[in-house]
Order: structure tokens, then C-alpha cells, then sequence
């Protein structure tokens, strides 16, 4: 019934102003659509939501992810952004000092947080 209608993905803000400096700022975001109810990204061809509510942070679970050409660039280039990598050594994830994991033949992920505590990846896997 869902699958032919595009997706967003909506991400909770209680500091819904530095929120939006910080996926501008620092990830490079434009917003182009505001309103009381909060603020639309584009990211390729999906949308994210930076929206207010009070719940911001307590997901303990990835809310949106990247898939990006050149993991490794990219976490350079957030890291000197001021971006701090999670470190994670489970059964699954082990992140080396860079906050980069192995995710199997031909990945590799890694994962931060925004200014509210949301969880957010950037990953790089063999393209098809």
C-alpha cells in the first residue's frame, strides 16, 4: 500500500534552533521548508524533519543514515567539524580509535550524535 509514496525521515529537537545550525553548519544542509511544526531537509532525493517535541535524544537506536562514497573522508571531514564519533565494541560493531567499523565484504559504518543525542550513521557499502 506505502511503497510507491516517498519517505521522510523525522528527527526529534527540543532545541529546534541549534539543531537546525547544526545540520547546516556543520553537515551542510539547506532548509527549505519552515514552519511552527518544524523544518524540512532535502537529502538526495529524500526529506529529513527536524520537528519540536520534549523526546528529543531518547532513542537509543540510529534514526537516519548516510550512504557515502568515501567513508573516510567524510568522517575526516566531520571530525575536524568538531563531529565526535561513537565508540562501540559489541558482539556485532567494534569501531577502531576513528569511530570506523567493519561491516562485512565491502562495508564499513560509523556513527554520531547531534546536538539533542539523536543517533545518526554514515556508511559506505560496495556498490551494485
Amino acid at each position: 500500500m506505502l511503497k510507491g509514496y516517498d519517505s521522510a525521515t523525522m528527527i526529534p529537537a527540543k532545541d529546534l534552533e541549534k539543531t537546525r545550525r547544526f545540520y547546516e553548519d556543520v553537515l551542510g544542509f539547506s532548509v527549505d521548508v519552515e514552519d511552527p511544526a518544524g523544518i524540512r531537509c532535502q537529502s538526495g532525493g529524500t526529506a529529513f524533519f527536524p520537528y519540536p517535541t520534549e523526546f528529543a535524544g531518547t532513542a537509543k537506536h540510529t534514526l537516519i543514515g548516510w550512504d557515502v562514497d568515501d567513508l573516510e573522508s567524510v568522517v575526516d571531514d566531520l571530525a575536524s567539524k568538531g563531529v565526535t564519533f561513537e565508540q562501540y565494541d559489541t558482539e556485532w560493531i567494534k569501531t577502531d580509535a576513528k569511530g570506523v567499523a567493519d561491516m562485512g565484504p565491502g562495508g564499513k559504518g560509523a556513527w554520531f550524535k547531534d546536538p539533542e543525542g539523536n543517533i545518526l550513521s554514515i556508511g559506505q557499502f560496495s556498490r551494485r
